[in-house]
């Protein structure tokens, strides 16, 4: 990833001290937060951790009578990860309101162009991928032009991005209307995502034609998520008399999350309220956080990798996890097994995305 602030997952800069004078010539450099370099690491970590789980989850058909240590050891990763994407969303709000916001639309743009591009290059892959390994389960064309409206299989981990990009267009829009400009492509883009369901919806009534689903766009709680995100971003350190309740906190809520994933309803939804308190207590825990100087230069690294790891690791857990997982391990196999293959994929992952780093392939592959 590039060093610059972006809309994907935000950034190198970070906003000024309050006391600092605006952005001007002779305004000091804005603070660069290590600390979003660890929560863009660890969102990153934490997704391929879940992913990897449902695999397990997946290979007992979600019925503990079928495997119960592959089950349980699946339901316990999907159990720490639903923070994940929330804090995407957090991070996303941070930079475009706080951290880094835009100063034209031109360069609010260049930030949705960075991450557009990446995502259907990935779609690309993917789809071309399964083609080669024969799982498409529908003509390439199809999915290709499905795709553009929203995600599909195998690439299901982009659909944040669908909902990612809207918000920072969204948040930059009121900023930039705010600061006296009139981001008028913005606003175009906008009133096309607004519009865009009822659009297809109405073709496909008219011609009877099946038309694809159009998941550009955002809920209530991703908006939340940003504002809010910003919010507690912005906050002056932490006190350390907080430490220790937030981790009890965080911990009841994934064992929450472990109940109703087993109980009630798996995947919990990220707008659910233990999704909420696990994502704030967590951002309050790594935000302002002190990074020693000496693993600085590596946390940048690879925080700089993160989504391009993000954006491969399904093709490991696919190829390598999905083929190895058995539903019939012990308790203490399937928790070695899980942590393994945890680790084996975020070593691929992180040094496939580095080694295109090298490439100077960032543009194109995030």
């Amino acid at each position: 990833m590039q060093n610059e602030t972006e809309v994907r997952l935000p950034q190198q800069r970070t906003a000024p001290s309050p006391d600092s004078p605006g952005s001007t010539e002779s305004a000091p450099r804005r603070e660069h937060r290590f600390d979003v370099d660890l929560m863009r690491l660890i969102c990153s970590a934490t997704v391929m951790l879940g992913h990897v789980g449902a695999q397990f989850i997946k290979a007992t058909e979600n019925d503990p009578a079928n495997g119960a240590g592959s089950y349980w050891a699946g339901h316990v990763a999907e159990a720490l990860n639903p923070f994940a994407v929330p804090m995407y969303f957090a991070i996303a709000g941070w930079a475009v309101l706080v951290g880094a916001p835009p100063k034209d639309g031109a360069r609010m743009w260049q930030r949705v162009v960075r991450n557009t591009v990446p995502l259907f290059a990935w779609t690309a892959i993917y789809l071309t991928w399964a083609f080669l390994r024969d799982r498409n389960d529908r003509p390439m064309t199809e999915l290709a032009v499905d795709s553009l409206f929203g995600s599909v299989r195998p690439a299901y981990h982009l659909w944040f991005m669908y909902n990612y990009i809207p918000i920072i267009v969204l948040l930059a829009f009121a900023m930039l209307i705010k600061a006296g400009k009139r981001p008028w492509r913005l606003g175009i883009a906008l009133i096309t995502i607004a519009v865009l369901p009822s659009v297809m919806t109405t073709i496909a009534e008219v011609t009877e034609w099946d038309t694809p689903t159009v998941a550009w766009g955002f809920g209530t709680y991703s908006v939340v998520y940003a504002v809010g995100g910003a919010l507690l971003f912005a906050l002056p350190a932490r006190s350390g008399r907080w430490r220790w309740p937030l981790l009890a906190l965080f911990a009841l809520t994934a064992v929450a999350c472990l109940w109703y994933n087993t109980q009630i309803h798996y995947v919990i939804p990220n707008a659910h309220l233990f999704v909420a308190v696990m994502a704030m207590c967590v951002l309050l825990l790594i935000s302002r956080i002190r990074i020693p100087e000496k693993r600085r230069p590596l946390l940048q690294k690879l925080a700089g990798a993160a989504l391009g790891a993000y954006l491969v690791h399904v093709l490991f857990v696919e190829e390598i996890v999905a083929r190895v997982v058995e539903p019939d391990l012990s308790a203490v196999a399937a928790g070695a097994a899980l942590v393994g293959l945890v680790a084996l994929v975020m070593a691929l992952s992180f040094a496939t995305s580095l080694l295109w780093g090298k490439l100077k392939l960032r543009r194109w592959l995030g």
